[in-house]
């Protein structure tokens, strides 16, 4: 049996994953996914994941959120199993555990950068999601854009957004799926070390997908995707 990809940092991991296989179905037929990961991440750890397009690094990105269904294999975040959660507890988990940063920004068009940042807050019972959200988006330089609506706000101050929103939560993992993908590289880097920043800040444990192996190795370890197996493990 191959070694399970530790964590240097933690003998309890935070991320547990074990056999982890996602199938779906096809006109062709069944298309095996993830084939079997097994992977540990540790608190307070900052992984990189990399791999060709299709190797299965977004898939497993959403089944850590709780936004798709294992086929079979085991899941567990700060030692809860998540694969057996139904909806409700996996939308609380994502409310109270998980923060989340896409390539596309996904905030809702009509509500400003204040109310995008404070809903997550708000849904969690948070009582000062307001002043959190003011704090989080003051956090990534957005003072002058709480009242902006989105279409008002450039591509690099909408992602801001989006980290805002994410961190404010104060999640145990931040999953940070191409954050950079839609941007361009002189924006694009300022928000990579915004988002470097507010994760040594908040000691938040970061899976950061990329394709960019000069990105990746800012990062504690590397882990390569390739097939829907873990095929590389390279240290920082």
């Amino acid at each position: 049996m191959d070694a399970i990809p530790r964590s240097p940092l933690a003998a309890a991991p935070l991320v547990r994953i074990r056999d982890l296989h996602l199938t779906v179905p096809s006109a062709a037929g069944a298309v095996n996914i993830l084939r079997g990961v097994d992977l540990d991440i540790g608190m307070g750890e900052a992984v990189g994941l990399v791999g060709p397009s299709g190797s299965g690094k977004t898939s497993l990105l959403m089944v850590l959120a709780g936004l798709e269904r294992a086929t079979s294999g085991s899941v567990s975040l700060d030692g809860q199993e998540i694969t057996r959660l139904n909806e409700d507890a996996l939308a609380r988990l994502r409310r109270e555990q998980v923060g989340i940063v896409f390539q596309a920004f996904h905030l809702i068009p009509t509500m400003t950068a204040l109310e995008n940042v404070a809903i997550p807050l708000e849904l969690a019972g948070v009582r000062n999601a307001d002043a959190r959200a003011r704090a989080a988006l003051d956090a990534v330089g957005l003072s002058h854009r709480l009242t902006h609506l989105p279409g008002q706000l450039s591509g690099g101050e909408q992602q801001r957004t989006a980290l805002a929103r994410a961190f404010a939560p104060e999640p145990a993992l931040l999953l940070a799926d191409e954050p950079t993908g839609n941007l361009d590289h002189a924006t694009g880097q300022a928000v990579i070390d915004l988002l470097f920043a507010l994760r040594q800040r908040t000691g938040t444990t970061l899976l950061l997908i990329t394709h960019d192996r000069d990105l990746a190795a800012r990062c504690d370890r590397q882990v390569h995707l390739s097939d829907g197996r873990v095929d590389e493990l390279v240290a920082a």
